[in-house]
C-alpha cells in the first residue's frame, strides 16, 4: 500500500510539473516565459531543495562517474525543456502520452549500447506504441501540429537519459545521482536561459519554486515505490500521469480529450507498460 500510494503521488506530481510549465509558458502571473527559463527554474529550485537533504545526510561524492552524470544531465535538461515547450502548445494529455514513448527509445539504445537481447513480446509492444504515436501525431492531416514533434524529441532524449540512469544506478546511491544531476542541470540550464532571460514576477518565481520542489518530490516517491515493491506492480501505476494530466488540463484550461488522444494514448501506454515490466524478454 505504501508503494501504491507513493507511485500514485509521483504520477500526480509529474503531471503537475508539466501543468505548471504550461501555465508559465502561456503567461500565468506575467509575461509568458521561455521554455529555457522554465527549465532553469525547475533545476535551480530542485537543487535548492536537495541541498537541505545533502546538509542533513552528507552524501559521499567520491568515485562519482562524472562522464555518465554529464551525459544524463544533458539529455535530461534537453528533454525537459522540449517537454515544457510542447506542453504550452498542444493539449497536456497529448504531450504526456507522446513522452511515454521513451521506454521504446531506451529499449533500442539498450540493444545498441548495453548489449541487451529483446524478445518478441517487447518487439510487439514497441510496434503497438509506434502505432499509438502515429495516431496521436496524425501526420499528413490538418490535425498534425509541429509542436507534437517537440514532445517526440523529449521522448527520445528521456529514453536516452534512462540508459545513463541505468548505468549509474548499478554503482551509485540515488541521492548522489539526484544531487549531481540537478547541479549539472542547473549550470547548463542557467547558461542557456541567460540568452533569453526576461523579467520574472513574484508569482512566477513562486510557480518556478513549486515546479522544482514537485519534480524532486516526484523523483523521490518514484524511487521509494520501486524500492518497496516489484517493478511489474509499480511501473504501470506511473502511467496514471496521463490521467492526472488530462484532468488538470480540463480543470484549468477546459481542454477535453479528443478521440484520437484516447486511442493513441491507450496504445502507447499499453506498449510502454509491456516494454517496462516484461521480465522474460521472450
Amino acid at each position: 500500500m505504501v508503494a501504491l500510494g507513493a507511485m500514485v503521488a509521483a504520477s500526480a506530481l509529474i503531471a503537475a510539473t508539466t501543468l505548471i510549465a504550461k501555465a508559465l509558458g502561456l503567461g500565468a502571473g506575467g509575461e509568458a516565459l521561455h521554455p529555457l527559463q522554465i527549465s532553469a527554474g525547475r533545476f535551480a529550485f530542485a537543487l535548492i531543495t536537495l541541498s537541505f537533504f545533502a546538509l542533513w545526510l552528507r552524501p559521499d561524492f567520491a568515485g562519482a562517474r562524472w562522464s555518465l552524470h554529464v551525459g544524463r544531465s544533458v539529455c535530461g535538461w534537453a528533454g525537459v525543456t522540449l517537454m515544457f515547450a510542447a506542453a504550452a502548445r498542444i493539449p497536456l494529455a497529448d504531450a504526456t502520452a507522446i513522452s511515454f514513448l521513451s521506454p521504446l527509445v531506451t529499449m533500442g539504445l539498450a540493444i545498441a549500447f548495453l548489449g541487451e537481447r529483446i524478445g518478441r513480446w517487447r518487439w510487439t509492444a514497441a510496434a503497438i506504441s509506434v502505432c499509438g504515436a502515429i495516431v496521436l501525431l496524425r501526420p499528413g492531416t490538418d490535425a498534425f501540429h509541429l509542436a507534437a514533434l517537440l514532445a517526440l524529441g523529449a521522448a527520445l532524449l528521456m529514453g536516452a537519459e534512462a540508459v545513463f540512469i541505468k548505468r549509474l544506478s548499478d554503482t551509485e546511491p540515488p541521492l548522489r545521482i539526484l544531487i549531481i544531476n540537478n547541479l549539472i542541470g542547473t549550470m547548463i540550464a542557467g547558461t542557456a536561459a541567460a540568452a533569453v532571460w526576461t523579467g520574472v514576477s513574484a508569482q512566477q518565481w513562486l510557480l518556478l519554486a513549486m515546479l522544482g520542489i514537485a519534480m524532486v518530490s516526484a523523483q523521490a516517491l518514484f524511487i521509494q515505490a520501486l524500492r518497496r515493491t516489484d517493478a511489474s506492480f509499480a511501473v504501470p501505476l506511473f502511467y496514471l500521469t496521463l490521467v492526472f494530466a488530462a484532468a488538470y488540463d480540463f480543470a484549468l484550461f477546459g481542454q477535453g480529450l479528443a478521440t484520437a488522444t484516447v486511442i493513441g494514448a491507450t496504445l502507447i501506454v499499453a506498449g510502454a507498460v509491456v516494454i517496462s515490466v516484461r521480465g522474460d524478454r521472450q
